[in-house]
């Protein structure tokens, strides 16, 4: 092989090699917004539909029927607050209002950001869990050693499937580093 015939070999694995790493940062750039619309096309990962208007929700309350609501609290290691559901589980009617609390502590000297993310399994379920009030709907700015009780107010959908008896509510607080802006 030539200096000439190296050279410009060289010079095309370079530039594919450019291109693959173009590539790939696009690729990573997708990843996130690709994982959320594939999560919501499959119903996995348990993320329920977000907030909903109580009036606009159908009051059709099935008293034969209680569902057992699971509350579970965690909190990323990059976090110090304590954060714990106040009651462990409820038994609710499909399609009446319901409100549970969660309370949540900053352990640190500071000022600290977090922001709660909901999940709802099993993940059929997801579609069903509707809350209509929640603290995982902003950030939550707690002072150094700030306690607060953050409710959430829910209403199961009675077109939940029969067979569907145990939902567990989940949120993990994670740190926030960019607070949101005041004037939203």
């Amino acid at each position: 092989m030539t200096a000439r015939t190296q050279h410009d070999a060289n010079r095309k694995l370079a530039g594919r090699l450019v291109i693959f790493a173009v590539g790939m940062f696009g690729f990573g750039f997708l990843l996130w917004p690709l994982y959320n619309v594939f999560c919501d096309i499959a119903g996995l990962n348990g993320r329920g539909s977000g907030l909903v208007e109580a009036s606009v929700i159908e009051t059709r309350i099935d008293s034969k029927r209680l569902v057992t609501v699971q509350f579970d609290a965690n909190v990323n290691s990059e976090l110090p607050w304590d954060f714990e559901p106040v009651e462990f589980a409820m038994k609710v009617h499909p399609g009446e209002l319901s409100v549970a609390s969660y309370i949540a502590k900053n352990t640190s000297a500071e000022v600290i950001v977090g922001q709660a993310v909901p999940s709802v399994a099993p993940g059929r379920a997801a579609p069903y869990f509707k809350k209509t009030e929640c603290f995982c709907f902003t950030q939550q700015t707690l002072e150094a050693g700030e306690e607060r009780e953050m409710p959430v107010h829910f209403i199961i959908d009675p077109d939940l499937p029969e067979d569907v008896r145990t939902v567990t509510l989940s949120y993990t607080f994670f740190r926030s580093e960019t607070p949101e802006p005041s004037g939203s």
